[in-house]
């Protein structure tokens, strides 16, 4: 199957447009069959072994939702004590979640022993089945942008806050959770950028040839 000219430059625009949304999110609710698209995206992200070691936790109750935004502030406080002088009044600036705002709540997880112990390309990098799950958090990542539904990775908070507030079991690894809704526009620059934490690195400088 060929990819046109028009399909191409539709898949580079929303790569481009991506962003990491923490704020201006509506209270539109996602339609089911729109919610179901994403996720179908995300599952057929690639993955080590054809394995599919991820699960999605849908999360859309209030109260569970502010469990979490109570472990995100306490993790965003430890956070905050880790930088110091203008750096952290920077850092205590920013709003680095939607939690609460976002319509919806995904935590995606990673199941290492889903199809036993020994697992076609995970033989010499075990780690493998993790970037596989990470994989699918980029499809879905993509594929809601592709909606005009923005989505932002909340990784400011511990893992056993989301393994307590939603039942996860300890043998099932946590990858993240993220927060989707419609928003109402999409920032030219990531935000981080906009604000000055840290410039584009020139492509150019991140490409090597033959050797380091």
């Amino acid at each position: 199957m060929n990819i046109s000219q028009e399909e191409r430059d539709a898949l580079y625009k929303v790569i481009f447009s991506r962003r990491d949304v923490r704020r201006d999110f509506l209270p539109d609710p996602i339609p089911e069959e729109v919610l179901e698209r994403i996720l179908r995206a995300g599952h057929h992200a690639p993955s080590v072994g054809f394995m599919q070691p991820w699960d999605f936790v849908l999360v859309q109750d209030s109260e569970t939702k502010k469990a979490i935004k109570a472990g995100f502030e306490a993790a965003n406080e430890e956070s905050a004590q880790q930088f110091t002088g203008e750096r952290q009044e920077q850092y205590r600036s920013f709003k680095l979640e939607g939690i609460m705002e976002s319509p919806i709540g995904i935590c995606v997880t990673c199941d290492r022993s889903r199809t036993g112990p020994v697992v076609l390309g995970r033989t010499i990098k075990p780690e493998m089945d993790l970037f596989s799950a990470v994989c699918a958090v980029q499809n879905i990542w993509l594929a809601a942008r592709a909606e005009n539904i923005g989505m932002g990775w909340v990784s400011i908070i511990h893992d056993d806050v989301l393994r307590s507030t939603l039942g996860i079991p300890e043998e099932i690894d946590i990858i993240g959770y993220l927060c989707l809704g419609y928003v109402s526009k999409f920032k030219d620059k990531p935000e981080l950028e906009s604000f000055g934490w840290l410039p584009r690195e020139s492509l150019e400088e991140r490409i090597h040839k033959e050797r380091w």
